[in-house]
């Protein structure tokens, strides 16, 4: 039945640009569901109930005040009940995912369908990682650990997606991939660990800081703590003016946290006994770390669907992208934006790159490399 749906010779019947306007009609329907994604799944939230409402006033909103794009312009991105705005983040994303629908469609059609359609989800997949690690420093699980089993398994599928005929021979480059995308990142995460151990954030005087049961609470972020520790030795560490637990408080005192231990002043605590600590301090030290773990398995979910050749592509490009934002930021004065952007969007990029241009590219520089070799 799957080989009768895709069919090529049935898709040939249709004009060509018909399915154009299908794909980025499809894939601003996609869009209105990331969104969903977006916004939910950072917060634990079933991304499939409550419907879709509005989170003002809890409006749930009726199939006719949700179309993709249009309802949004119609509405002037506020909400049709209690005139709230609606954030312009929900029509980029809707424009964005038709617009890579039917970029897939436009790059890949010509050769199976099936193959424009899997890269248009796992674009799709892309996009969601990048809007939430933007806003959240986090790329949750349902993306990562569930692409790596999404990519294995349309790789089963479509072993085209690896430029492979078989079925083994798709399922052997996806492994490959997985195995090569989460093992380079994790070297270069645990190299960075003991190259760059620590890093001092300065922070606005009597800045409130939160050590929950599973993140440290900054100001303008939360960082979870299996991003911060990877060795006994890790440290977070203050000086603060105050500190308040739930049964004592204390002033300006050194507080230390280990994943093992918590010393506050002279007094030393159990961590798994404390499940809220406030503190207020002007600065921070933190453990400091090349990149998240989530980076680690993002980058596996990336080689499960691409392959191990798009795993390093996206590794040195990511790297090239990130430089040029970095440059671009200090050269404009946002030196400390620069700082906390996460890496995971650059990964993303590089990896559209790798899917729309990556092996053209990577021949094109064979092919320079060459001719300056032979000169």
């Amino acid at each position: 039945m799957f080989r009768a749906i895709f069919d090529p010779q049935y898709w040939a019947a249709v004009p060509f640009h018909f399915w154009s306007f299908v794909f980025f009609l499809l894939g601003s329907i996609v869009g209105s569901f990331l969104n969903v994604c977006i916004y939910r799944l950072p917060l634990g939230q079933s991304v499939v109930s409550p419907p879709s409402h509005c989170p003002h006033c809890n409006y749930s909103i009726p199939w006719y005040l949700n179309v993709p794009l249009v309802t949004w312009l119609y509405l002037r991105g506020k909400c049709k009940n209690c005139g709230a705005p609606i954030s312009i983040r929900y029509f980029l994303v809707e424009l964005l995912s038709a617009i890579t629908f039917l970029g897939c469609w436009l790059a890949f059609g010509t050769q199976s369908a099936t193959l424009a359609l899997t890269y248009a989800f796992f674009l799709a997949g892309l996009i969601v990682a990048t809007f939430i690690d933007f806003e959240h420093f986090i790329i949750p699980d349902e993306i990562t650990i569930g692409g790596m089993i999404a990519g294995f398994v349309c790789s089963l599928l479509v072993p085209a997606l690896h430029q492979k005929s078989s079925r083994l021979g798709g399922m052997t480059e996806s492994f490959l991939g997985l195995v090569a995308g989460a093992g380079v990142i994790y070297f270069i995460l645990r190299m960075g660990k003991l190259l760059f151990g620590r890093q001092k954030l300065a922070l606005p005087a009597d800045t409130k800081i939160v050590f929950g049961e599973t993140a440290v609470r900054l100001p303008d972020r939360d960082i979870p703590y299996e991003d911060l520790f990877y060795r006994p030795s890790d440290v977070i560490a203050l000086r603060a003016r105050t500190v308040e637990l739930v049964d004592r408080c204390y002033k300006d005192v050194l507080v230390r946290l280990t994943p093992a231990s918590l010393s506050i002043g002279g007094e030393k605590l159990d961590p798994e006994k404390v499940p809220h600590l406030e503190a207020v301090s002007g600065e921070i030290v933190l453990p400091r770390e090349a990149m998240g773990l989530g980076d680690v398995k993002f980058m596996g979910a990336i080689g499960a669907f691409l392959g191990w050749q798009a795993v390093i592509f996206s590794l040195v490009v990511s790297s090239f992208i990130g430089a040029v934002v970095g440059v671009g930021l200090v050269a404009s004065g946002k030196r400390a934006l620069s700082s906390r952007l996460p890496y995971g969007p650059y990964i993303a990029m590089a990896a559209a790159v790798w899917i729309f241009a990556g092996r053209d590219l990577l021949a094109w520089y064979g092919r320079f490399i060459t001719s300056m070799l032979g000169r």
